[in-house]
């Protein structure tokens, strides 16, 4: 029998993966927010505790980080290792309607939204946010702690680096890639590789100053 899920952040990308899970079938014991929010409900589940309660769930529950990235990463970065430091297990989470390949890969912790699709022979890390209706495409990689936004299109091929945000409906030509710590922006086209931490906006995608 699986074991129940909780959940590390209570706000809006929260009540996103309640709707991930629910359709998945599996069970969710609560919630992890700030003290102050103990007692209250996101989405019906109850907030039970507080990051610094994780080490008292790891026996009979498993993880799933639910604060959103954009433009900051670190609070994701950080409770992804309070997780592994207190020996928890991150759950991978797909919603019913999203597609995940059998030839394809992803990393413990990481949530694919509903309408969204990984294809054959791609590689995505952990604790990746793959968002309603993004797409990886065929042999593409994706690092740890990356956040793949809604209608985000990261083609054939393509590689992208740890702690990176592809905004929504950003595109990603086909083989192209981006290194770590890369922000490319809403709407955005990649037509040439990101080699250098930044962040990259417009079409095609330039590097800001």
């Amino acid at each position: 029998m699986e074991k129940e899920l909780i959940l590390i952040g209570g706000g809006g990308h929260c009540r996103s993966v309640i709707e991930a899970v629910e359709s998945s079938g599996r069970k969710i014991r609560g919630i992890l927010d700030l003290p102050e929010l103990i007692g209250t409900e996101v989405s019906g589940y109850p907030v039970i505790g507080s990051d610094d309660d994780i080490s008292g769930f790891v026996d009979d529950c498993e993880f799933i980080v639910t604060i959103g990235s954009i433009e900051n990463s670190v609070p994701r970065q950080k409770l992804h290792r309070r997780v592994k430091d207190a020996g928890g297990t991150l759950a991978t989470v797909v919603a019913s309607t999203a597609f995940l390949s059998p030839r394809a890969s992803i990393g413990a912790g990481t949530v694919l939204l509903h309408q969204s699709v990984v294809n054959s022979a791609a590689k995505v890390g952990e604790s990746v946010i793959v968002n309603t209706g993004a797409i990886i495409e065929h042999d593409a990689s994706v690092g740890d702690l990356t956040h793949v936004s809604t209608g985000a299109k990261v083609n054939g091929a393509c590689s992208v680096g740890a702690r990176c945000f592809v905004g929504s409906g950003a595109v990603m030509v086909q083989g192209t890639s981006i290194c770590d710590d890369v922000f490319l922006g809403a709407g955005s086209l990649l037509a040439k590789d990101a080699v250098l931490p930044g962040t990259y906006v417009g079409f095609p995608a330039r590097k800001l100053k």
